[in-house]
């Protein structure tokens, strides 16, 4: 019980608030679980955590706010979305990935795109991610303004991702960075928000493009995201084209580094890992997406084994369906153990630390976010864990991993701010906007309908 052993602090004339949940599960230290511990929470941070008892004595003018039945943790740090693609859920199921892309996706994407598509439908996404107590997610879209306008909107932490594309119709690569560049210097300031560079994948962005990219990343800072090694098919035209697979092509490249996180990273050989490792290089691991679009199951054993930083990430809702964080922890879990061969590999704890700890560190963020611990962000979840599909509790984690459902969360904060409670957003401009949004989804929908009507009989105009 360390954490409990810290003096009290100063006396503030900040208002703290005292949450006091059943269990705490703190994420650091690795494997703890403290029973009948809460913390204090002053300007946004965590301030203090103790026993019930203690809290209280330590802050005897503070609020109170019980989590009886509850678990508290920190917010899930969603790895990878493509928030805006919510306006799109549903309208490209049960297809490869390329003919996915190039058939629905790009095709839709052509002819929906703009700031408003953008924001919008990253609205939509962040609203579902608190309400299952995301509280942090890296995003990898166009429009990034946008995308950082939405965020800041809804009261979400984010890492907003500009796309770098060089395929036919997409905009020209220089100007995509420019705009990923323009809002990382709008929105410097604002502590709820990071930025990223996010060449698509090493297939749309040639060498040239993807050594510059690197360049700018260093002398700016920014964490890079890219697709790597989603599918069997990129990794084999990337040996027939350039005679290599595509992890060596970007260490030859220089963008393996720690800055990088690697999404998917399904189609990874022993080299592959081991290149990964040596540079200090996160995965992004996205159980559902992969599933759903058939590329196959990430080797997360052998990735954790070898050191690699696991995160994990939901994909954009037209690849997934959900942006819910509990349900893809779970699955990683059970993939980890079924395609290893290994009960153990992936067991509760570090699941959980893959979905917070792990993301944060990959987004440069772990001194921030990720745990409860003090001086951190109190950007916190509330899972209750007393109803009668849940009981009995015999491991908190264990239930929180592999038996609660984001129907089960209680609410969220992200910096000490209630965002979020019983699936329904607590921040009334939040609230305005989202509804405002909601009364142009029908107009989202016949749009997106009417560029791939023909193909799906259940998308038609009305």
């Amino acid at each position: 019980v360390m954490l409990s052993a810290r003096p009290p602090p100063a006396p503030s004339m900040a208002s703290t608030t005292l949450l006091l949940p059943d269990w705490l599960i703190p994420v650091e230290p690795d494997q703890a679980v403290l029973a009948g511990h809460g913390i204090a929470v002053r300007d946004g941070r965590i301030a203090d955590i103790a026993p019930h008892a203690a809290l209280r004595s330590r802050h005897p003018d503070a609020a109170e706010h019980l989590l009886s039945g509850c678990a508290l943790l920190p917010g899930f740090v969603n790895l990878h979305t493509h928030a805006a693609m919510s306006l799109l859920r549903g309208a490209g199921d049960d297809l490869p990935l390329m003919t996915w892309l190039q058939e629905r996706i790009w095709p839709m994407e052509r002819k929906l795109m703009s700031a408003d598509f953008v924001y919008d439908g990253s609205v939509l996404a962040f609203a579902e991610m608190l309400a299952g107590g995301t509280t942090c997610c890296a995003d990898m879209y166009f429009y990034p303004e946008e995308i950082a306008r939405a965020a800041l909107s809804m009261g979400i932490r984010a890492a907003v991702g500009g796309t770098v594309f060089e395929i036919p119709g997409a905009p020209p690569a220089e100007q995509m960075l420019a705009q990923a560049l323009a809002a990382h210097e709008k929105y410097r300031g604002e502590p709820g928000l990071r930025f990223m560079l996010a060449p698509h994948a090493p297939y749309t962005v040639g060498d040239d493009m993807l050594r510059h990219l690197a360049a700018v990343a260093e002398e700016a800072d920014l964490t890079i995201a890219i697709h790597l090694h989603e599918t069997r098919q990129e990794v084999d035209e990337a040996l027939a084209m350039h005679g290599m697979r595509p992890t060596e092509r970007l260490a030859r490249l220089g963008l393996l580094s720690p800055r990088l996180v690697a999404v998917h990273g399904v189609h990874l050989d022993a080299d592959d890992i081991a290149l990964l490792a040596a540079h200090g290089v996160s995965l992004a691991h996205c159980p559902a997406s992969n599933l759903k679009l058939a590329s196959g199951f990430a080797p997360v054993a052998r990735l954790l084994e070898a050191g690699v930083n696991l995160g994990i990430g939901t994909d954009g809702a037209a690849s997934n369906n959900r942006l819910d964080m509990l349900s893809e922890l779970r699955l990683a879990a059970l993939l980890a153990k079924g395609t290893s061969g290994d009960a153990r590999a992936l067991p509760a704890h570090r699941a959980l630390h893959a979905a917070t700890l792990g993301g944060a560190k990959a987004l440069g963020w772990d001194r921030e976010i990720g745990s409860i611990t003090l001086g951190k962000y109190a950007d916190l979840v509330a899972i209750r864990l007393d109803s009668a599909r849940l009981a009995p509790v015999f491991d908190p984690v264990s239930h929180v991993v592999y038996a609660a459902g984001r129907e089960d969360v209680e609410e969220v904060w992200v910096g000490g701010q209630s965002v979020a409670k019983k699936l329904q957003l607590t921040n009334s401009p939040s609230k305005s906007d989202l509804e405002r949004i909601m009364s142009r989804i029908s107009q989202w929908r016949l749009r997106a309908a009417g560029v791939i009507s023909g193909t799906n009989p259940y998308l038609s105009q009305e």
